[in-house]
């Protein structure tokens, strides 16, 4: 599974042709969650903190998430995103 980028300890995760609806993974430590692009729906777990800092970056970099998720169902490799600051 493709990393599409990393901060504060949160690894955010794409896979290549993968189901519907548009959606990212989250690993931090031992918690592993997935992330719908559009609605933000989370399914798995995650601390609220690191939950709070996964939607703020999701909000900067939604057309960028968009994207990757395009080039992902194509095969196509995928663009790194800028880290939260």
């Amino acid at each position: 599974m493709p990393e599409i980028c990393t901060f504060y300890g949160l690894v955010i995760l794409m896979n290549y042709r993968d189901h519907s609806p548009p959606h990212f993974h989250v690993w931090y430590g031992e918690y592993k969650a997935m992330v719908t692009i559009h609605d933000g729906v989370v399914k798995g777990e995650m601390p609220q903190r690191a939950l709070k800092m996964v939607f703020d970056w999701m909000e900067l970099h939604h057309k960028e998430l968009l994207a990757d998720w395009d080039l992902a169902q194509k095969g196509s490799r995928l663009n790194k995103i800028e880290p939260l600051k």
